[in-house]
C-alpha cells in the first residue's frame, strides 16, 4: 500500500516511520523543503512539497497538519483526489475537521480518526486510538482500519464526532487546564527548588503534569482549549467545585472535608461498579495520554 503522509511534523514523522516499518510505501509531503532533504536522507522516503502530487496514486492519504490548516488542505487536495482513496486527519479535535473534509472532498472517502498518543510512542500497541465515520462507507472504512490496529494490539473505538469531542473535553481539555494552572501556580513559589527536593508521589504526579503541559506545542492546546464544544461547561464545574473545597478549608471545617471525602470515595465505588466495560477500558488506556 502506498500512504501519503501530509505535514512533516512530529506526528507526520512518527506515522511515516511507522507505515515504512509496516512494508507500506510511504510519500512525505510538507512546504518546507529544507526539513523535507533532510527527511529523505533520514527515512529514505519519497518527499515532495507539493501536496497535490503527493496523493495522487496513493491509496491511502494521511492529514497530519494542525487542526487550523485541515480546511486549507483539504481544499487543496480535492482536485487532485479520486475515488477509491482513503483520506484521513490525526486531529485531536474532529467534529469541525471532519467538516471540513467532507466539504471539499468529495471523491475520496473520508475518515476522522484520533490516535490517543504522543510522537515518544513505540508503536500502538496498547494504544487508544479512535475512529469517527459518518457515514455507511466511512463506517465500512473504519472497521477495516479497526481490524488492522487490533492486529498491531492497538485498543480502538469507534464514535461519532461529537461524542469524541464531548469526551476529549474531560480526557484532554480539562487536564491540559489543571495542568497549566497548577504550573503558574508552583511557579509563583518562592522555594519551588526546596519543594522539589521533599517531595511525595502525589506532589510528583501534579509537578509531571503541570511541567508536561506548559511544554507541550501552545498552539495544539489553544486549539483544544477554544474549540472542544463542552470544554468550558467542564472547566466552570472544576472552578465551581474548586471553591466549595477552598471554603471549607478557609472555614477550617475538617468535619465537613471528612465528610464529603467519604462521600467521593463512595460515588467512585458505585461508578467503578456501574461503569460499562468498554468504557472502562478506554478511559484506563486514556488516562496514560501523552497528548
Amino acid at each position: 500500500m502506498k500512504i501519503a503522509v501530509i505535514g512533516a511534523g512530529k506526528m507526520g514523522v512518527w506515522f511515516a516511520k511507522f507505515f515504512q516499518s509496516k512494508g507500506h510505501t510511504v510519500i512525505l509531503a510538507d512546504r518546507k523543503a529544507e526539513k523535507l532533504a533532510e527527511l529523505k536522507k533520514e527515512l529514505n522516503v519519497e518527499v515532495t512539497n507539493d501536496f497535490k502530487v503527493a496523493v495522487q496514486g496513493v491509496d491511502q492519504v494521511l492529514l497530519c497538519v494542525s487542526i487550523n490548516a485541515i480546511e486549507e488542505v483539504a481544499k487543496t487536495i480535492s482536485p487532485a483526489l479520486r475515488e477509491g482513496q482513503v483520506v484521513m486527519d490525526i486531529a485531536s479535535i474532529k467534529e469541525a475537521p471532519v467538516k471540513a473534509m467532507h466539504q471539499y472532498i468529495k471523491g475520496a472517502t473520508v475518515l476522522g480518526t484520533h490516535p490517543v498518543f504522543g510522537p515518544g510512542s513505540n508503536g500502538v500497541k496498547h494504544k487508544a486510538y479512535i475512529l469517527t465515520p459518518i457515514n455507511p462507507k466511512e463506517q465500512e472504512v473504519a472497521e477495516q482500519f479497526k481490524q488492522w490496529l487490533e492486529q498491531e494490539e492497538a485498543h480502538v473505538f469507534i464514535m461519532t464526532p461529537q461524542k469524541h469531542d464531548q469526551l476529549m473535553s474531560v480526557v484532554l481539555g480539562l487536564p491540559h487546564f489543571v495542568g497549566l494552572v497548577a504550573c503558574e501556580t508552583l511557579l509563583e513559589q518562592k522555594n519551588l527548588a526546596e519543594t522539589k527536593e521533599v517531595t511525595g508521589t502525589t506532589y510528583r504526579m501534579l509537578f509531571t503534569l503541570a511541567e508536561a503541559t506548559a511544554l507541550e506545542t501552545p498552539d495544539l492546546y489553544a486549539s483544544l482549549q477554544t474549540n472542544l464544544p463542552e470544554l468550558g461547561k467542564v472547566e466552570d464545574l472544576f472552578m465551581a467545585k474548586a471553591q466549595e473545597w477552598l471554603s471549607l478549608i478557609k472555614n477550617k471545617d475538617a468535619e465537613a472535608i471528612v465528610a464529603r471525602m467519604e462521600q467521593l470515595k463512595k460515588r467512585l465505588m458505585e461508578s467503578d461498579r456501574d461503569f460499562d466495560k468498554s468504557y472502562d477500558v478506554m478511559y484506563k488506556m486514556l488516562e496514560s495520554i501523552e497528548k
